[in-house]
């Protein structure tokens, strides 16, 4: 008990945040990750979402930082009971079964151009040697140990509940309080994890600073340490119940839980077991965990035990997001509302169907419900705004009226224009909207982010309409002004929402001829702007541009 102690004392939060302060953050990688998947049907709008969002951050960390390499994992979570009897039901080896599946969410990342550097799953033997390192250094640590263990398990989840968190529903028996999955009482000889012991060091750390987004969330989980404090948790199961898993090493009887071997792809995934400082190098900690809010405790409790026992740091920030609905209810394959994403993407495109996801779910806070309505609308709004606005400032005759004026920089342009004219505010608008989204994007704001963005899009398509550049009445030198500065909101436009868009944003900018290498966030930020607004405005070079969409 006194090396447990000593363990735990060594092991506090400041502890781990000096670790980590150890190696200066822009010299390790940025390290994301999404949830990974359990492949036991095929990926619904919901696994999509988590993996866009995660792939916008990873996406705009690399403009941003662009010296600084970006690790980014997916993956698939392959063992447990749940895949063992789906797999049966199909009448194929559970390996074969997870071979077909898993290709299934790996061809999804692919379609939905996502940009994960590793796809990990935890049948690959590297992934097996992690959980068996991690399983042996808790062991000679005293944090496992074997007991009889009763409590309600769900198949559904793969885990254990205690009394407090299960409730009686009148048509389905008892049902856990977080997912209303069923749950039976089992009881059996099980490897036991000292979850108990971290309680406080965890209510230490999720005290000290937002670590949980949105912030309701990291107030859920500080109430949940303070009012239902940690047990220790089962992390085995009977091989005769489950041996679709990694064995107990010098155990086989016993399976090591699934929940406790899918966090551990976190570490397998950038090369865990590390020697020295290598894990640092690597990537860890974990900047940004996206997850699921169904998911919440074992990535705010039991991911954080773990590393607060083998003495690494603690993921930076978890941003737990809420579900996609279909009239209201939670997408089921037995109930038949599963929203498949495969069909979205082929029918509306790829950068629609991210768009759509950003703009709405980017909110995180509340179910957002999946409507062919909504993104038929939404698909009207980034085609009016985005597409027509780029069409008609491009367009031939307008940049006939525009080349008939000598070329002059932006600066000059402001210079020249009346406080209340539409072009200058316009290019305030410009200027103002990359900090803002910056701001949000840092607060994980992804929504309103995209709403900033979307702003200046409107203003530029008022500022047209006003001023219109295709009317023989309107002088050539405001022509220009209006061309030149459309030109440049949709530059700044196009570089801010590589992220969310990564086709479409890659064809704007392609027609307004900005390079490869000027298309990072520093290009946006307003000193970088007021630079280039002394320059001659965006014009000749710009030709009639094809279709974004």
């Amino acid at each position: 008990m006194l090396r447990l102690a000593r363990c735990v004392q060594r092991c506090t939060p400041l502890s781990f945040h000096r670790l980590a302060r150890g190696i200066a953050t822009k010299t390790r990688p940025y390290y994301i990750t999404t949830p990974i998947f359990y492949p036991n049907a095929d990926p619904h709008i919901g696994h999509l979402y988590s993996l866009v969002i995660a792939d916008v951050f990873a996406r705009y960390r690399r403009i941003l930082e662009p010296n600084r390499p970006v690790k980014f994992l997916a993956g698939t979570d392959e063992h447990g009971l749940k895949i063992q009897k789906a797999a049966q039901a199909k009448g194929m080896p559970p390996a074969e079964f997870c071979d077909m599946l898993s290709s299934r969410f790996r061809r999804l990342a692919e379609k939905a151009q996502v940009s994960n550097t590793v796809f990990m799953r935890t049948t690959l033997p590297e992934h097996h040697n992690t959980v068996e390192s991690v399983w042996k250094a808790l062991m000679e640590k005293g944090l496992i140990y074997t007991a009889t263990y009763s409590g309600w398990y769900s198949i559904t989840d793969e885990c254990f509940y205690t009394d407090a968190q299960i409730i009686e529903d009148p048509t389905k028996g008892m049902i856990s309080r977080e997912t209303g999955s069923v749950v039976e009482q089992h009881t059996e000889v099980n490897y036991m994890f000292r979850l108990s012991a971290f309680n406080e060091s965890l209510l230490a750390h999720y005290r000290s600073g937002e670590h949980v987004f949105p912030p309701q969330q990291n107030t859920f989980t500080v109430h949940t340490l303070e009012q239902s404090p940690l047990e220790d948790l089962s992390v085995s199961r009977p091989s005769s119940r489950l041996s679709w898993g990694i064995p107990v090493p010098g155990d086989p009887a016993q399976t090591i839980y699934v929940w406790f071997d899918a966090l551990l792809v976190y570490l397998s995934g950038i090369g865990h077991p590390w020697d020295g400082d290598k894990g640092l190098k690597a990537g860890w900690p974990v900047d940004l965990q996206i997850i699921g809010k169904d998911i919440l405790r074992f990535h705010a409790f039991y991911l954080p035990a773990i590393l607060q026992a083998l003495g690494l740091p603690l993921q930076d920030r978890l941003l737990t997001h809420a579900h996609w609905t279909v009239d209201q209810q939670k997408m089921s394959k037995s109930v038949g509302n599963v929203a498949d994403p495969f069909e979205a993407i082929e029918e509306f495109g790829v950068d629609v169907v991210r768009f759509y996801l950003s703009r709405v779910g980017g909110r995180f806070r509340d179910d957002t419900d999946w409507s062919r309505t909504q993104l038929e609308k939404h698909d009207r709004e980034i085609q009016s705004q985005l597409g027509n606005l780029l069409m008609r400032i491009t367009s031939a005759k307008i940049a006939k009226r525009a080349d008939t004026v000598p070329p002059v920089a932006i600066s000059c342009i402001c210079a020249e224009l009346q406080d209340e004219s539409p072009i200058l505010t316009l290019l305030d608008a410009t200027k103002s909207m990359p900090s803002k989204v910056h701001s949000l994007m840092e607060q994980l704001e992804l929504g309103e982010a995209l709403d900033e963005i979307m702003e200046v899009l409107r203003v530029a398509n008022k500022t047209i309409t006003d001023v219109a550049p295709w009317n023989k009445n309107t002088a050539p030198a405001d022509v220009f002004a209006c061309r030149g500065a459309s030109l440049e909101a949709l530059r700044v436009v196009g570089i801010c929402l590589q992220p969310f868009m990564p086709g479409v944003s890659g064809r704007l900018l392609d027609a307004l001829n900005v390079p490869s290498e000027e298309r990072t966030w520093a290009e946006v930020e307003e000193k970088a702007l007021l630079e280039r607004w002394v320059q001659p405005a965006l014009g000749a070079e710009v030709k009639e541009a094809a279709r974004l969409f």
